[in-house]
């Protein structure tokens, strides 16, 4: 525990008092975008599942032999 209030410490000297609040004030500002970011992708994913099955697209199968003649 004693090493960590050292490099803390360390970290306080080198960015100085002044930074300080502005990198705690980014940190949060980050923190609360990535909350509503990850918020958003969820709740995007549940409208996708109650939305039911994703529409159909109709295609052939290829097997990677003889061309087959178009219809």
């Amino acid at each position: 525990m004693s090493e960590l209030a050292v490099i803390l410490l360390v970290v306080v000297v080198v960015l100085g008092i002044r930074k300080l609040p502005e990198l705690t004030r980014s940190a949060g500002r980050a923190a609360r975008i990535f909350k509503s970011g990850s918020r958003a992708l969820k709740d995007q994913s549940a409208t996708d599942d109650a939305a039911g099955p994703g529409r159909v697209v109709r295609g052939t199968v290829v097997d990677g032999e003889a061309p087959r003649p178009r219809r």
